[in-house]
């Protein structure tokens, strides 16, 4: 059956209800919100003279959820015009809008017996063939589905996402017994295509995957913390990012989540286990005694840590579970942690910790390691079918950089086995025989495929034919040419990747020559280049460290020399002969975003950041970025509109000078650094794939090098007009005198100069502008004061 989602409707708009309808939205999916009826008016219902009939008011709770998630920080919303893919309603009066609707899910209250009076009404108003799906955490899926009709049953299943819904990459597909197996495997590739998620099917067990061991892994922290004397503080500073965790580590991480949620989601799988696993599950006592005074984390102020005002400013203090009193927060330092720390990756880190015996640090490490992978294996067959499902679930699901049998793998899984027995832990009799077979590890990897073990053998682990994974084709390919800062790389089909792989991406002299290299390689032997990579960032920006060093040694014609460089490197990506197609995501800052705006076209992720950032270091883009989102904006005007040419000038100042980042793929677009041509990647691991099928497209459509053309500028006029919107700022103490200087230079540069308004120049020209001003601000003292600060502090500095 060929099925489409083109319309979809949400039964709930609390927290997570409107959460998932934000991401329906956001990848065009127009959704129904529908809510309960409030029982009684509020005081400004009343001044309104409105009442209890009203649509207004029957609709309120749906509605003002709905309005809510423009006030949430991160926006669940890529963009602030997908509000209006969202209507609002109430489940009284418009279950019948049901019948046109292709999927219904239901995100109500969790309670059995309210879920099942929902489904006697979307039972009778669905259309058939429609799919339903909870996002329950703890109600079993089947009993849910219970006493519904066969075509419901068949088309019922639970979608669980992960919280917040845009930002949190795992969804869980749970089937029934009844449920159509054509209905899970299109729920699974729909998931991943077109919601960008990372799908795993789960068993319908308690918390499913993700929450069970992810919970299991947290209380198992917290008894390890209790019973050995470590602070609250000592723990988050070893298990965030340097067990390969993300920086929220154990107790941020609760803050964040909120302590209430926390504990329901425990208590799911306490009343429904027994034994050992009971006692785990059980919430230690000063965490309700917290619950009971409302300290539950961010939402309320205060939780695990607490932010007060003292003499050095705010400061975050850590709270003591024996005393329920704030002290000031304390880190775990030890000879593994400082070993531990000169590895760079996460494996590394984590093996160096758990065989530190003796170590505090290490010991705890190995404390809540060992029992969550033993907990893992145990689960393996229960609550998913094979390991890499378990793996994936918590890498998607609560950001670890390697799930629990890649830690096993990491560790060494006869060693760490050995250490388990010697300290009486039993593992999984399936683990023991997989070391008597002579298998020492869960994963390996040949020819550039990865197998996985599975029941007495390994099995090839299958991914997604849009999955491009850098690190694994370089295995099995040659790399074309590589150097410090970058690798030119086949990605087959006639295609070639340029992948930056520098500290943090930033670019060099290496990587600007790598560009012109791979531009020369390309023409000659390939239909075409995609510029991306798969680091934490696309790029932010240029080699801030060694610009700083030769301006303070004076050495201003060797800055010089890099900026020439690096403009001409962006004219080459702009006039090659072939199409070059960037894919950022993340952060793509300044430099970062100087390489994407003369390509051929963008492919962006849909978490892109994207923005000329120079500002907050003092200077000006100087690597043709000025000129071209200039371009980009001029490009974006209709043809044969007139238009205010000051108008776009004044943009494209302001987005500079004020150094807007968007939040967004699609803010990126509003911000006029992406254009019709380009397009957004809702699943980045589909975004190389994506930019390699736009280099296909266009070199099949017969690709042309653009033509090299004059353009208008505004001239000396609205130089000034624009240099007196800066002064007015100034007036308002919203910019400072060096904020205006730098405002000064990249005015005169937008403007052209010193000439009449619509006079047309030449992009060398205003390169050459461009370069000039550079220079001038980098030799001044207090971008010089900005740079050392952006790089010692990691934020901008106001001066």
């Amino acid at each position: 059956m060929n099925r489409k989602i083109k319309r979809a409707a949400v039964l709930g708009s609390g927290v997570m209800g409107a959460g998932i309808a934000a991401h329906l939205a956001n990848v065009g999916i127009p959704t129904l919100m529908l809510d309960i009826v409030p029982r009684e008016l509020t005081d400004k219902e009343k001044k309104q003279g409105l009442t209890l009939e009203d649509t207004a008011v029957r609709n309120r709770i749906a509605a003002m959820n709905k309005q809510g998630l423009l006030k949430q920080k991160p926006s669940p919303l890529t963009s602030k015009e997908n509000l209006d893919m969202i209507q609002v309603g109430n489940m009284e009066d418009d279950m019948e809008k049901l019948s046109e609707v292709d999927w219904v899910i239901e995100v109500v209250v969790e309670n059995l017996d309210i879920k099942k009076k929902v489904y006697t009404q979307v039972d009778e108003f669905r259309k058939p063939g429609s799919i339903i799906s909870s996002n329950t955490s703890g109600i079993s899926i089947e009993a849910m589905a219970e006493g519904r009709s066969d075509d419901f049953q068949k088309h019922f299943l639970g979608t669980h996402f992960f919280n917040p819904p845009r930002y949190l990459k795992l969804l869980e597909v749970i089937p029934t017994k009844k449920t159509d197996a054509d209905v899970v495997a299109f729920m699974k590739k729909f998931g991943e295509d077109v919601l960008g998620k990372g799908v795993v099917e789960a068993k319908d067990t308690p918390n499913f995957i993700a929450n069970r061991i992810g919970t299991y892994g947290l209380l198992i922290t917290v008894r390890e913390m209790l019973e050995k004397g470590y602070t609250v503080g000592e723990v988050d500073s070893v298990t965030g990012p340097m067990i390969g965790r993300p920086k929220s580590a154990t107790f941020r991480t609760l803050d964040v989540v909120g302590l209430d949620t926390f504990i329901h989601v425990a208590n799911n799988v306490y009343e429904k286990v027994e034994g050992e696993e009971k006692k785990v599950f059980e919430v230690p006592e000063f965490m309700k005694k917290m619950q009971e005074k409302g300290w539950l984390g961010s939402k309320s102020g205060q939780g695990f840590f607490l932010k007060k005002k003292g003499e050095k400013g705010s400061e975050i203090y850590e709270l003591n579970p024996e005393t329920l009193e704030y002290e000031e927060r304390k880190k775990l330092k030890t000879q593994s942690t400082e070993m531990a720390k000169q590895e760079k990756e996460s494996k590394r880190k984590l093996k160096a910790l758990v065989s530190a015996k003796g170590d505090r640090a290490g010991d705890l490490i190995w404390s809540i390691v060992s029992p969550v992978l033993v907990y893992s294996a145990e689960l393996l067959g229960d609550i998913a079918d094979d390991i890499p499902s378990i793996d994936e679930a918590m890498r998607w699901g609560f950001g670890w950089e390697i799930g629990p049998f890649e830690m096993w793998d990491a560790i060494g899984v006869e060693k760490s086995v050995e250490r388990m027995k010697e300290e009486g832990i039993s593992v999984p009799g399936w683990v023991d025989e997989m070391l008597a077979s002579g298998n020492k590890h869960f994963y390996k990897k040949e020819n550039g495929n990865v197998y996985y073990y599975h029941i007495g053998d390994y099995k090839q682990k299958n991914f997604n034919k849009k999955e491009i994974n850098l690190k694994r084709l370089k295995e099995t390919k040659d790399v074309i040419k590589k150097n410090a800062g970058a690798s030119l790389i086949d990605l087959g089909d006639g295609v070639a990747g340029l992948e930056f792989h520098s500290q943090s991406n930033a670019i060099g002299m290496d990587i600007i020559q790598m560009i012109n290299d791979a531009i020369e390689e390309v023409d000659q032997n390939f239909e075409g280049l995609v510029i991306g990579n798969q680091g934490k960032n696309f790029c932010v920006g240029a080699n801030l460290g060694m610009m700083l060093m030769e301006a303070q040694d004076y050495n201003f014609f060797e800055i010089e020399l890099v900026v020439k460089k690096f403009q001409d490197a962006m004219m080459n990506i702009k006039y090659s002969d072939k199409p070059v197609i960037t894919a950022p995501f993340g952060m793509t800052l300044g430099g970062g975003a100087e390489v994407c705006l003369p390509s051929s076209a963008i492919q962006a992720s849909q978490e892109t950041y994207m923005g000329l950032v120079e500002a907050g270091v003092g200077l000006i883009p100087g690597g043709g970025g000025n000129k071209e989102l200039y371009l980009k904006h001029l490009r974006n005007i209709p043809q044969g509109i007139d238009f205010d040419l000051q108008k776009v000038a004044n943009a494209v100042f302001e987005k500079i000078a004020m150094a807007k980042v968007s939040t967004s793929g699609e803010e990126a677009r509003e911000n006029g650094f992406l254009d019709q041509q380009d397009a957004v990647s809702v699943n980045g691991d589909h975004l190389l794939h994506d930019a390699k099928q736009k280099v296909l497209g266009l070199a099949r459509s017969g690709y042309r090098a653009p033509k090299r053309t004059k353009f208008p500028v505004v001239g000396e006029q609205g130089y000034s007009t624009m240099l007196l919107g800066a002064k007015s700022l100034g007036l308002g103490g919203y910019a400072s005198d060096h904020d205006l200087k730098i405002a000064e230079k990249l005015a005169f540069v937008l403007a052209g100069g010193r000439l009449k308004e619509g006079t047309l120049v030449d992009e060398q020209y205003l390169l050459d502008l461009e370069r000039e001003a550079f220079l001038s601000l980098i030799g001044e003292p207090k971008t010089q004061q900005r740079m050392q600060h952006m790089l010692l502090k990691g934020k901008p500095l106001r001066n």
